[in-house]
């Protein structure tokens, strides 16, 4: 159907598109210097940190474009660069109570290159002095120090690698002037990230036996930042791709969707923020001294949430994230957690925490995202025990009191691993008959399996049950049946939920 389509181009947007909705901006933002050198080209940084760029563009406040390395030998590079680094952007989802729907062609890309083939060209970017910014989202894996990299590789494998040659090209080429260090600002979703980089760049300079004038000139003259991002990014809309086209009336084979939420926390002062005057442009980034509350926050309300609403959800028969906002009984169980046994925990202010819940609840109801409960499971345990059971335990030690949501979802994970048999590396498990296939570690799939066939054959009660469940240190770290109470409400619920199901035991907890 899009065949017959023009395609989106710098010719197609100035002859047809500016002024108009998806364009609503002059012919000048498309010729803006580059100022951003970036590594990665996938979904989230073109519709996080360009949306960005162009965001800040159209409010003149930056007026400056990136140049997009492709840190791998595949990817959309190409594409991108076919379209004059241009693509739309459908931004969706629930704001203040009411569906949005925005659309809009980026202009922040000025072009891509390719590491493995256009090296050369990645290091000349290193002598223009206009591009004082590093933006980096190459995966949690891809900061990681590789002692096989040497400087002459074109390029050197890791991430770190090619960042630390292209460093060590522009120091050469300024002979170390301290004004032409860097703002390097990596995104990707490892605690700390701009302290970690950093210290895998001083590592490899080391290893390649670089100068001490280059390793100082890293540590006084380059600032590393740690941040913290937010935003669901669901990419190609592969299902919607000859929809969409038809409605924008021309073919864009780099489309990109995400919802309409965003936040970015930056640890960083004043002078940082004026180089990068976001708040100019009216989004939502914070320059703080801190960002571990705000990891904490994240962790803890938003993927806290998830996860312990997962096996409950699951087993009440819904299936997707949104469906379960618009049931009143899954929407309060979820509101309950939140409000009454996590934040409590926290130590942002209550008025800031109960505003980020409020929007989670807006972001779980999006209407535009088919969040499925069954692939949030992966990994259930090791979730719970990094997103819930802080919560929970901090929960008891300061409340002395037991977090009876939260203790209720822990009881309804167990019963989620209700299988007892392993196939193709999935656990086997029943909903009202109907069978769904568990995604786990393979020890805690046969830890569970083991469990509840000796319970199915009357080897042990639903209590040995729950303390072997509890104790099981390869899952928490810790002994959880040492922490008051615990024990005896974990086998309270699970009795409940084996003989009621899942929503009448819900039902009863939330009308206590």
């Amino acid at each position: 159907m899009s065949k017959n389509l023009p395609k989106l181009n710098k010719e197609y947007l100035k002859d047809n598109l500016l002024g108009t909705e998806l364009a609503d901006y002059s012919a000048d933002i498309l010729e803006y210097p580059e100022r951003v050198i970036q590594f990665g080209e996938g979904n989230f940084l073109r519709a996080f940190v360009d949306w960005m760029f162009h965001q800040m563009n159209k409010e003149d406040v930056f007026k400056g474009r990136a140049v997009i390395v492709q840190p791998i030998p595949q990817g959309r590079v190409s594409n991108l660069n076919k379209q004059d680094g241009l693509y739309t952007l459908f931004l969706r989802g629930k704001q203040d109570g009411k569906v949005v729907d925005q659309r809009e062609v980026m202009t922040a890309v000025s072009r891509g290159l390719e590491a493995y083939t256009q090296w050369d060209e990645v290091l000349k970017l290193a002598e223009n002095p206009k591009i004082e910014f590093i933006v980096s989202n190459t995966t949690e894996a891809g900061i990681v120090y590789s002692p096989d990299d040497k400087l002459n590789d074109t390029p050197p494998d890791s991430y770190p690698g090619k960042l630390t040659a292209y460093l060590y090209h522009r120091y050469q080429f300024f002979n170390g002037d301290s004004d032409k260090g860097m703002l390097i600002i990596p995104v990707e979703l490892i605690e700390r990230n701009g302290d970690i980089l950093r210290e895998v760049v001083l590592k490899l300079a080391d290893n390649w036996k670089l100068p001490e004038g280059f390793k100082d000139w890293i540590r006084e003259h380059n600032t590393f930042v740690n941040t913290l991002v937010d935003r669901i990014v669901t990419g190609y809309p592969f299902k919607e791709k000859d929809k969409l086209e038809e409605e924008l009336g021309y073919c864009d084979e780099n489309l990109d969707t995400g919802e309409i939420f965003h936040l970015w926390i930056i640890e960083g002062d004043e002078a940082l923020k004026e180089k990068l005057p976001f708040h100019k442009a009216g989004l939502n980034v914070k320059w703080v001294d801190d960002v571990t509350p705000y990891r904490s926050r994240k962790v803890k309300i938003l993927n806290g949430a998830h996860t312990s609403t997962v096996p409950v959800s699951y087993l009440a028969g819904i299936d997707l994230v949104r469906d379960a906002v618009d049931d009143q009984l899954l929407s309060n169980f979820i509101k309950s957690v939140i409000f009454e046994n996590i934040i409590p925990t926290m130590s942002l202010s209550a008025e800031e925490l109960e505003d980020f819940a409020k929007k989670i609840l807006e972001r779980f109801a999006n209407p535009f995202i088919d969040h499925k409960w069954l692939d949030i499971s992966l990994n259930s345990t090791s979730k719970f025990k990094t997103r819930v059971l802080p919560s929970l335990v901090e929960f008891i030690e300061q409340k002395e009191e037991l977090p009876d949501k939260l203790i209720f979802s822990l009881a309804a994970l167990i019963t989620f691993y209700k299988g007892t048999e392993i196939r193709d590396k999935h656990l086997v498990a029943y909903r009202q008959q109907e069978e769904y296939l568990i995604k786990d570690d393979i020890s805690a799939l046969e830890f569970f399996a083991d469990l509840w066939s000796r319970y199915e054959n009357n080897e042990l009660g639903i209590e040995k049950l729950a303390e072997d469940v509890l104790g099981h240190q390869e899952f928490w770290q810790q002994d959880l049946n040492k922490l008051p109470g615990l024990t005896a409400a974990i086998t309270d619920y699970l009795k409940q939920i084996e003989e009621q199901g899942v929503k009448k035991s819900l039902t009863a907890l939330l009308d206590k």
